[in-house]
């Protein structure tokens, strides 16, 4: 029966090589002409000069006026992943709607006059928590080999498939809809595992929804095109400024001889992480990049022309080896053409004049800067904190005893802290003992007796610290997920994968309390049933959690900042919306964008997650109109 279906399918994608939509008496095509190396558009010699924006990374109420903008600039396209883990982010649970709603977007960017290229991976990387896969594939398959031919991997991507192309087939080009390319995979070339059997396998699934009614294609570096070309699919290059583009477009040529040049990632800008410099790239490399491209008839995507933001717990993380674990900020500015909140940058206008030499003007005003408002310091209520009892009842979503300690996956948890506690063996005499953790992912806030008293980091390979003897009884480590490595992805667990000792002596017998963070609902109850019968036992540690509101009342509503400074490491939800991640003791990001889509007019609520700085009652928190990415 397998082998039936199998060979009807084959029938159907042979039979469809034949067919082109008719829309209105009209025959749709997007095709290649290898002969001349040039995209054909119902015939005619056709060039794209396209731009990244990834809609999971803004509002809905923003994708219009991104993508006008973006088209305003003269781009023709618009390119953007499909993420998994934003779709499904618990396993057969999908999300459609607000955020997610992929084809809400597509007819945006067709309304305003852009082509739409789709990166539906499933690996995308895009600096997002585990390259875009859900975090349920670990717990559910701990022995998975992503981006392999592996059975268990190769199943849950039909199925992931299975549930997204649909909706995306009657968006082809071929079908009347804006969809001119989709990809295989990611820059597969720099994958270890040079899967030439899956990516014939991801091949064949793709090609089983696009048919011809698309392009499809792939995209590697320069030097990475013999494990990343798929035979019989277009390859395309990933490249940046350079005074010689012309040597990449050899290599290219070395391995696909004819075709059109394609540069999929074509980078204005550039990812920054925590504690590093914010990158910036100077505009006069990649104007002079673009111009030699464009001269010699390729086609251009801008990564990213559009960065936007890592909402709630959605940046990733990368790792170059040992000690080498960096944690992507939650800015995704990217030093892109239009900044994080959707404003032309002096990139923007310089790369545009260099656009409309080779395009035609669309006709649109050039955007000028939305306006930014500046709202009145909050007052913030301390509300306790995660230790204590109530914020188990009403926050610890999930309770587990276990010898030995385990992972975020095996708690079926994707974000947040794990609060690990034992009780510290009898009979240790040195002073201090050493405390020392195996296989620490990612951070760990270590209390005594709920007394902070350190942080351990993978981010500096920092995993022993000295305990005071008497100090106390129950030992408790907080541990944060800090996000899963996006590039050159590995099964990227985390929690507390090894042992945890005193003085070499293993402590053993944990209990593991979950605290996702992820429901909002959740911490509105414990704000609700908050009590300050505990306050005095956890007035040392960390992890405290503040409340407070503020009042808009004018008509108008405009994106703002919120300035953390003087605030240690956490998170911050406005109005039950996760900002994502500050950090402004070590930067260089320090305000979070907090777009107007979230604002209401009235009473608004923050509450501010604070991992590691103990902060009085009545601390305050501000508001910029400006980004600040150069802290601390």
């Amino acid at each position: 029966m397998i082998k039936f279906h199998y060979i009807l399918l084959l029938f159907m994608v042979s039979i469809s090589k034949e067919i082109h939509a008719h829309i209105g008496g009209e025959m749709r095509s997007f095709t290649i002409d290898y002969d001349h190396d040039k995209f054909l558009m119902n015939g005619k010699p056709f060039r794209f000069i396209s731009g990244s924006f990834h809609y999971f990374r803004a509002l809905p109420g923003s994708w219009r006026h991104i993508l006008r903008s973006m088209r305003a600039a003269g781009l023709n396209a618009v390119m953007t992943y499909i993420e998994w883990s934003t779709h499904e982010p618990k396993e057969g649970e999908y999300k459609w709607d607000g955020i997610a709603n992929i084809e809400q977007f597509i007819r945006i960017a067709e309304e305003e006059d852009l082509f739409v290229i789709l990166r539906p991976g499933p690996y995308i990387c895009a600096e997002r928590d585990m390259g875009g896969f859900p975090y349920w594939l670990l717990t559910k398959h701990p022995n998975v080999k992503l981006r392999t031919y592996d059975s268990d991997y190769l199943k849950e991507v039909e199925t992931w498939y299975g549930a997204l192309m649909p909706r995306i087939e009657t968006h082809l080009f071929g079908k009347g809809g804006p969809v001119i390319m989709v990809s295989i995979e990611n820059e597969y070339g720099s994958f270890s595992a040079c899967d030439s059997k899956y990516l014939l396998f991801l091949k064949n699934l793709t090609e089983s929804y696009v048919q011809d009614y698309a392009v499809l294609f792939t995209n590697d570096g320069p030097d990475q095109l013999r494990c990343g070309r798929i035979p019989g699919v277009l390859a395309t290059l990933d490249f940046g400024s350079t005074s010689n583009s012309d040597r990449h477009w050899q290599m290219l040529r070395k391995n696909q001889p004819k075709g059109p040049l394609v540069n999929t990632e074509f980078y204005p800008g550039w990812l920054t992480h925590w504690m590093e410099p914010m990158t910036r790239v100077a505009v006069g490399p990649v104007a002079d990049t673009l111009r030699a491209m464009l001269a010699k008839g390729a086609n251009v995507n801008f990564y990213m022309f559009f960065g936007g933001t890592n909402f709630a717990f959605t940046a990733g993380a990368n790792d170059g080896g040992p000690g080498k674990f960096n944690t992507d900020i939650t800015s995704y500015d990217y030093d892109a053409p239009l900044d994080e909140s959707g404003d032309p940058t002096p990139k923007y206008h310089a790369l545009r004049s260099v656009i409309l030499e080779y395009i035609e003007n669309p006709g649109l005003p050039v955007p000028e800067k939305l306006p930014k408002m500046i709202l009145p310091p909050i007052q913030l209520n301390k509300y306790g904190t995660l230790l204590s009892n109530e914020a188990r009842q009403l926050l610890g979503l999930c309770i587990h005893y276990n010898e030995r300690t385990l992972g975020f996956e095996a708690l079926n948890q994707h974000s947040g802290l794990v609060l690990y506690e034992a009780n510290i063996p009898s009979g240790m005499n040195r002073d201090p003992m050493a405390l020392s953790v195996t296989n620490l992912r990612d951070r760990a806030y270590v209390h005594v007796d709920n007394k902070f008293i350190g942080v351990l980091s993978r981010e500096n390979a920092i995993y022993s610290l000295p305990i005071t003897i008497g100090i106390g009884n129950r030992l408790q480590l907080f541990v944060e997920n800090q996000g899963r490595i996006n590039y050159n992805i590995a099964n990227d667990f985390k929690g507390i994968l090894g042992s945890v000792t005193l003085d070499g002596n293993e402590v053993l017998n944990w209990t593991m309390t979950g605290f996702p963070l992820d429901d909002y609902s959740l911490l509105q109850n414990y704000v609700n049933q908050y009590s300050r019968y505990d306050t005095e036992s956890t007035r040392h540690t960390s992890i405290q959690i503040f409340h407070g509101t503020f009042v808009i009342t004018t008509d108008k509503i405009y994106d703002t900042y919120i300035n953390p400074s003087g605030w240690g490491k956490g998170l911050i939800f406005i109005n039950g919306f996760n900002l994502g991640r500050y950090w402004p003791l070590v930067g260089p990001q320090v305000t979070l964008y907090l777009p107007r889509h979230i604002l209401v007019q009235g009473n608004n609520t923050i509450i501010i997650v604070e991992y590691q700085k103990y902060m009085q009652e009545d601390s305050v928190i501000t508001f910029s109109k400006e980004p600040r990415f150069d802290g601390p």
